[in-house]
């Protein structure tokens, strides 16, 4: 019987909660919390705060949370056709997580008035009902720091004006990235080789908005139209405290492959002075790089990615070669295949020039393999026209 009661209670607390006025001291904030140390906790979050004393409650609205109980969760993660979810919290449960993982809070009061505050908090109700938490998650253009952003431009019925932050300059969605995550990484590493070109494309003041750095410092400087600022007052709510977590250079992407660089350059030094060929390592190169070519072609073709499209990093790691390595085992090899290594000499001049032209920014820890991949090849062609005389 108790169990009942309370149950009751719950859900008529529950039902109070959704169909809640705020009053008029109700305040409405944008909070941004900073990088945490994970990948996927690198470019910080944003979240809204919904503080009523009167009412008697503090709630966190954010719309990061990942959907486990979707179906082929990681199947559809692959795609790019996942959905996120709307969260709800307290706000003591949201700061103590935080303030554990070390993360700095940062709190912006938005200068509303109290119809604004009514209609962006039931709009946050109405978005957290079961039917409408769910949205297409895109990393650059609708994700939990540009639903801030879209949600408080709906609310607001005044115009909203984001002006130019300080020492502004336009960057690619690209350089946006390596602010948060070290290039000489294997995360970095990772989305340099997924990402296409098209995030190599300057972003324009509204399209930084998708990193939480920049809703912060965006909303920092917006004005509410005629002449008003959109953030009342700004606090830090926690600061993150300083330890040492230097990242390991001797694992990470340009040593490990500068020290197989020098083995692949080591090998055929000693196949050029031999005048023989390793096969061994001509399947693996050309097995690895054909089947990262592959992977590189399902994301560019077989998603919904909008960020995986023009994807250059094809000029090295091309498909074909895991179809074309089955001449290695032939002797001697057909004339067509000479013609072939030719060819992926030119696609690693062109990605060179890509490079340098800026059409596409490249991982740095691919420079040496590059490098070496360069000279194997020419070197097979010195080798396959030799031994075919």
């Amino acid at each position: 019987m108790k169990i009942r009661f309370l149950l009751i209670i719950c859900l008529f607390s529950f039902q109070l909660i959704n169909s809640q006025k705020l009053s008029q001291n109700a305040e409405i904030s944008v909070l941004t919390v900073g990088p945490g140390n994970s990948l996927n906790d690198a470019f910080g979050h944003n979240a809204f705060r919904i503080k009523d004393v009167a009412n008697g409650f503090d709630l966190v609205y954010g719309y990061g949370e990942y959907d486990f109980d979707a179906p082929n969760f990681y199947l559809k993660f692959a795609q790019g056709k996942l959905n996120y979810l709307l969260s709800k919290t307290n706000f003591n449960r949201f700061y103590r997580g935080y303030v554990y993982q070390n993360r700095t809070i940062n709190e912006q009061v938005l200068n509303l008035s109290a119809t604004e505050k009514q209609k962006l908090f039931d709009f946050l109700q109405n978005n957290y009902k079961p039917e409408n938490r769910r949205y297409l998650y895109d990393f650059f253009y609708d994700n939990c720091a540009t639903k801030i952003r879209d949600v408080a431009q709906n609310a607001s019925e005044r115009e909203i004006t984001f002006n130019n932050i300080r020492n502004f300059e336009h960057k690619t969605f690209r350089n946006l990235i390596h602010e948060h995550v070290n290039r000489n990484s294997w995360g970095s590493f990772g989305i340099d080789i997924a990402l296409g070109s098209v995030i190599d494309q300057p972003a324009t003041l509204n399209e930084h908005m998708y990193l939480p750095k920049y809703i912060f410092e965006c909303f920092e400087n917006a004005t509410l139209s005629p002449s008003e600022n959109l953030v009342k007052s700004t606090k830090t709510l926690y600061k993150k405290k300083e330890t040492n977590t230097s990242e390991n250079l001797l694992f990470s992407p340009l040593v490990v492959l500068s020290i197989i660089s020098f083995l692949i350059l080591l090998v055929t030094y000693f196949d050029y002075k031999k005048l023989k060929r390793s096969n061994w390592l001509d399947v693996l190169l050309f097995s690895l790089t054909g089947i990262i070519g592959l992977l590189i072609l399902l994301l560019w073709f077989a998603t919904d990615h909008s960020a995986t499209a023009q994807n250059y990093n094809l000029l090295w790691a091309f498909p074909f070669n895991s179809i074309a390595l089955f001449q290695l085992f032939k002797n001697p090899v057909k004339i067509w295949f000479v013609k072939y290594l030719k060819f992926l000499v030119i696609m690693l001049c062109l990605l060179t020039l890509h490079w340098i032209v800026g059409i596409q920014v490249y991982a740095i820890g691919l420079i040496p393999l590059l490098i070496a991949l360069f000279i194997r090849y020419m070197y097979l062609i010195k080798y396959f026209n030799t031994v075919s005389k």
